[in-house]
């Protein structure tokens, strides 16, 4: 899977989560591999998370996405086990999480790993900085200490001077801004985030997008973040997993995801998504041909397609597509109205 198990920030390995009392006779038999529906008939139980392996790298935000029942929620909840595994291997930072005693795994969740909930799960009765404090005071950090530390990561998520506010005073923008604080108040390696958005208006919504990019901008902590909404996930996933019936059906950039679904299913999902606005120029560059000049525009190969369209538009010449110092290819207008026609076409159908 690329990096080695220490240098990644979270490895999973062969996960599975089979909810049901037969489900450790399910595991070792060959009915683990049945359908969803065939499955229940047959045993009562339900596999709602079925031989799951990846990994997310310090640092990324790595986005899990699935509609309801595809197992992204019992996924990330497995993770710190507040949903117990049925099998299989969790590393946070190197450490088996499955080894874990009791102890072991409420240090973890109270120091290393951070969750934030669509439900923001507040406490009504304490003030704003108390609720930001809230993790720290389980700690036993003293209260100056705490609420100094409350306070400036209000200020980091655009609260400054509702520290005394109460929860109920709060829009539910607001009120989600104070979880996110929370969170990160303890200051955690890993950020996990299960459909935190997803009861907000859209307008809010896309606000506290914005928020998660500026904020992993400035902190840099790895992210795990699960939605069901693509357009979440393309604006927030360095990577994207998506899920179906429990398995992962794909894993890999919004590029690769719309650019080469893996199946019928991924496909479905991407078909909407408007192809130049995610894909880049190494998708359609090509061979220059025997003569073509080359002293036309350079752009690098990470550029979108919908950004070179001005370039093209500013000279007659092939667009010298670079990797670094390399070239890896060249585009012209025609190259890029065909494109984009077909882009048409497959949004369309």
């Amino acid at each position: 899977m690329g990096d080695s198990p220490d240098s990644a920030a979270i490895t999973v390995e062969g996960l599975w989560k089979i909810f049901g009392s037969r489900a450790q006779k399910v595991l070792d038999s060959e009915d683990r591999h049945l359908d969803q529906a065939a499955l229940r008939e047959k045993t009562g139980c339900t596999a709602a998370v079925r031989d799951v392996s990846f990994e997310v790298r310090p640092g990324e935000v790595f986005v899990v996405m699935g509609l309801s029942g595809s197992g992204k929620s019992t996924l990330v909840r497995c993770l710190t086990r507040l949903i117990e595994p049925s099998a299989g291997e969790i590393r946070i930072g190197g450490e088996d999480i499955g080894r874990a005693s009791p102890a072991r795994l409420r240090e973890i969740r109270r120091h290393r790993v951070s969750m934030v909930f669509q439900h923001f799960g507040l406490l009504p009765h304490r003030k704003v900085i108390d609720n930001v404090a809230y993790g720290l005071e389980i700690q036993g950090t003293a209260k100056a200490a705490r609420h100094a530390r409350a306070a400036e990561i209000l200020s980091l998520v655009g609260l400054d001077g509702y520290a005394d506010a109460y929860p109920d005073q709060l829009s539910g923008g607001m009120q989600q801004r104070v979880g996110l604080a929370r969170a990160l108040a303890v200051d955690p390696q890993v950020m996990l985030f299960d459909e935190p958005f997803s009861a907000l208006d859209p307008l809010i919504r896309r606000d506290m997008q914005a928020e998660v990019i500026r904020l992993h901008r400035e902190v840099g902590k790895t992210m795990v973040f699960i939605t069901h909404d693509l357009s979440e996930a393309l604006k927030l996933g360095e990577r994207i997993a998506i899920m179906r019936a429990g398995s992962i059906v794909q894993l890999g950039t919004a590029e690769e995801l719309v650019g080469a679904p893996a199946d019928d299913y991924v496909a479905d999902f991407v078909r909407d998504v408007p192809r130049s606005h995610v894909l880049t120029l190494r998708w359609i560059c090509r061979e220059p041909e025997p003569g073509e000049p080359l002293d036309g525009p350079v752009l690098p190969a990470t550029t979108l397609i919908m950004d070179a369209i001005g370039a093209s538009s500013a000279s007659s010449r092939p667009i010298r597509v670079v990797d670094g110092d390399d070239l890896v290819g060249v585009v012209d207008r025609v190259d890029l109205l065909t494109f984009l026609s077909d882009a048409d076409v497959t949004v369309q159908a």
